[in-house]
Formats: C-alpha cells, structure tokens, sequence
C-alpha cells in the first residue's frame, strides 16, 4: 500500500473497476436509478449497450435486473441506500432472492450517511433487513481497498450481495491483504488484549480514533473490521478473539438484527456460549429527525468516539 497514493470514493473505484471489466465482458451490465457521479457518466458514454438508467423507479430496476440475470447477464444495481433497500425489499425478496439470482445491490450512503437529508435518507435498519434475506451476502467496506476486493470477487463469482457503500472519503487501511481478509470475513486493523473494538465501515475509524485514546488511558484496545456480517464465521472470529476479556460492537444501526447481533449470534452458534463480557452501542429504538452533520448525528446517538472510549474503560474496569 502506497501511502503517498490520495484516498478516493469507494463509489468511483467501484464503477471504474466494473466499467473496466464491462470494457472485456459483454455480459456485464450496470443498471442505476442515480446519476450522480462522473464515475457513472464515463460507464454510460462510454458502454451505452450496458448501462441502463431506471430512473426513480427502483421497484421496476429489481424486477428488470432479475430478468437479465436469468438471461445470463451479470447485473450490478445501483442506487442511494434506503432506495435500494426499504423502497424495493418486496421485489429483492420474492424476485432476486427466493430464485437465488446473481445480482449485486450497490448502494451508497449506508447508515447516516446522507447526514443533512434527514430520516428520508437514513438507512439505520438496512443490515438488518437486508441479512434476514435468503441466500444473500452483506458486505461493508471501510475503506476503497476492501471496496475493490469486494468488486473482484463479485465479477469473479457472481451472486446475490449487497455491497454497502459509504459516501465520505476514509484513509486507506488495507493493501494487498485486502483479499484474505474478505475471505475470512473480518480484519484486524489494531491488536489488543483488554478490550476488542468490532465495528464496520465509517465506524471502524473512529474506533481506531477512540483505541488511540484508550492507550494514552492504559486500556489496551484491539479493533476489529467486520466486513462480512452474512455469511459469518463464528469460529474464525472467536478464534481471532480468544485473548480479549471483553468485546464492543459499535455500528450506525439500530441495534436490533443488525451487526452486534450477527456478532452474538455467530459467536453462540460457533462455540455454544459467550466467553466475554459484551456491550452494543448502536441506535436505541428511538428517532430524532434533525438537521446536522454526522459527527453530530453520532453524539447525538451515542456512537462518536467519546462514547465508544467511555463504553470501553466501564469493560475494561468492570
């Protein structure tokens, strides 16, 4: 890894890396209800035989995506996260996912991440929603190294994934370890040994920030970079947790299904218990529709890295 080379969107390295293997590949189409990126101008002028704008429309991308992979084709659905999870989760269910089609769901902008667009542009629910799917794999990137792991794999070995994309630009934390860690599933970006720090995409930077904190405090905080939350190997993970006394999960997700519980879950069905003491800091079962930026969303909600510290020191002293 280069680390002189800028950072870049995931977005646009995703479209550039399937608009370079469209180039190769006529099977390949790139099917979006958004326009919003010069990543997708380029794929549409450049293979106007494989690029099909839905529009706000997409219901009818899901049904339509559906058809041309039974016709062979390796379909790629775009769209912003709450459009192409709550607004079509009918059609994903009984069309994509119950005939276990090779479609990949792209969307951008998962959790809080259009923070000034409000609640209409939240998407604190879509793990949950989208890993009670059938057949279905969900994948969460924290930085564009993993984001083009994950491309590779999903035009190398097409199937029905839903890719989540954050909209914001995150330093670099992978290179050419990014596929083995997809392969397992998770990586870990820090050691430690008191308490591990599990999170996922935009969430995992901040648990580094806060793991820099706790070790100026004496807390010695490892962090975990769940990429994969389905499928998800429970006896790799605990493995991989063997030496810690506890485990946070923190996420910008309602804490009900969504990343902490596939970590409980996975960790019972693997080992038949729970070895270390564990705490969620996620979204409470509540909503407040305001207007502000992320950083304020996630202190409103208790997830900014001054909560993850203070949640880590009461594991660390309990």
């Amino acid at each position: 890894m280069d680390a002189a080379v800028k950072p870049r969107l995931m977005r646009d390295v995703v479209i550039e890396a399937i608009c370079a293997a469209a180039r190769k590949d006529k099977d390949i189409l790139f099917i979006s209800a958004d326009l919003g990126a010069v990543a997708l101008d380029d794929l549409r002028r450049d293979l106007p035989n494989q690029f099909i704008h839905a529009g706000i429309a997409e219901q009818h991308m899901i049904d339509l995506a559906a058809g041309l992979a039974l016709s062979g084709k390796k379909v790629f659905c775009y769209a912003m996260a709450p459009f192409i999870t709550a607004r079509c989760y009918e059609q994903i269910k009984c069309v994509i996912s119950s005939m276990n089609l090779p479609v990949t769901l792209i969307a951008v902008g998962v959790g809080l991440g259009y923070d000034h667009a409000t609640l209409t542009h939240f998407t604190p629910e879509d793990i949950a929603c989208m890993r009670a799917l059938n057949g279905i794999e969900v994948l969460t990137p924290s930085d564009e190294v993993m984001a083009a792991a994950i491309v590779y794999i999903a035009l190398s070995s097409p199937a029905f994934r839903y890719l989540r994309l954050d909209r914001q630009v995150f330093p670099r934390l992978y290179g050419d370890d990014a596929m083995r860690v997809l392969e397992i599933g998770f990586g870990i970006v820090r050691p430690g040994k008191d308490v591990a720090i599990l999170a996922c995409g935009a969430l995992v930077h901040k648990a580094l920030a806060a793991a820099e904190i706790l070790a100026a405090q004496g807390v010695s905080a490892g962090v975990v970079d769940i990429v994969r939350v389905k499928p998800f190997d429970g006896a790799a993970l605990a493995g991989a947790l063997k030496g810690y006394r506890s485990i946070l999960t923190v996420e910008e997700q309602l804490l009900e299904g969504a990343m902490g519980s596939a970590v409980m879950e996975a960790l019972v069905d693997a080992t038949g218990k729970l070895d270390w003491r564990l705490k969620r800091l996620g979204m409470r079962d509540r909503f407040e529709v305001v207007n502000g930026d992320r950083d304020h969303l996630h202190s409103l909600y208790g997830i900014d890295t001054p909560d993850i510290v203070r949640a880590a020191q009461a594991l660390a002293n309990g």
